[in-house]
């Protein structure tokens, strides 16, 4: 630290005449520079060429082992393509061989086929005239069983017949039964409204009293009630009076 305080107080204290000075030092630290740059390219460039030189050296290497897994690779190959030659000439004799196989085997079929042949024309005349003793067992069957489909018919329908004529019976029966409880409810209706009838009209008769008694209890005192008011007034009450009457009749 006390260095760099030294240097700074020089700096300030420049003496004037080392100004024209100035010009030839930059030229020379300019000049320094230069060839301090140059240096650092050269280095620059030989340790690029040094790694370019290690890349080849690696890159040979490479190709180098590349080369020889190539030449492996086709080794196994050609190996593998005599491998493969082997094996189609083996197919190929075991394709000749089962050739003949099959050419025996066909011959042996068509023996067969014609021997078949022959069994199936036995076979089909058997069946044919199974057949034929089956259609007739059948026509006997069918024969049979229409006879008994027309006698269960004819059972069905008499037994139909039984049956709609007990339902109608009972329907005749069960109507009766009907028109008898409606003519016993209608009757019971009558009864009880004829009874609510003698009711509701003994009802009016008492009322009709009751109206009469409390309108002749009305007229009496009316009458008492005149004798002691004037005419006019009195005129008046009696019209009040029957007009309020009337209007309750």
């Amino acid at each position: 630290m006390p260095k760099k305080k030294k240097i700074r107080r020089k700096k300030k204290t420049a003496d004037p005449l080392s100004l024209e000075k100035l010009p030839s030092t930059l030229s020379k630290f300019y000049q320094n520079y230069k060839k301090q740059k140059e240096i650092d390219d050269l280095r620059k460039i030989k340790l690029q060429e040094r790694e370019e030189a290690k890349n080849i050296v690696q890159e040979k290497k490479k190709l180098s082992s590349r080369t020889e897994k190539i030449e492996k690779e086709e080794e196994r190959l050609r190996l593998k393509e005599e491998e493969l030659k082997q094996k189609e000439n083996d197919i190929k004799l075991k394709e000749e061989e089962q050739r003949k196989k099959d050419e025996y085997l066909r011959l042996k079929d068509l023996d067969l086929r014609r021997k078949d042949t022959d069994q199936n024309r036995r076979n089909k005349q058997l069946q044919l005239k199974a057949e034929e003793q089956k259609r007739k067992d059948v026509d006997l069957v069918v024969r049979e069983e229409e006879q008994k489909r027309k006698e269960q018919k004819e059972n069905r329908k008499k037994y139909k017949e039984l049956k709609l004529k007990a339902i109608n019976d009972q329907e005749l029966k069960n109507q009766e039964e009907i028109r008898i409880k409606e003519w016993e409810r209608r009757f019971e209706e009558e009864r009880r409204l004829e009874e609510k009838r003698e009711e509701l009209k003994a009802e009016r008769i008492a009322k009709k009293q009751q109206e009469r008694t409390v309108l002749l209890d009305e007229k009496e005192n009316t009458i008492q009630k005149k004798q002691n008011l004037p005419d006019e007034e009195l005129v008046s009450r009696l019209e009040n009076f029957e007009t309020k009457h009337s209007k309750k009749n």
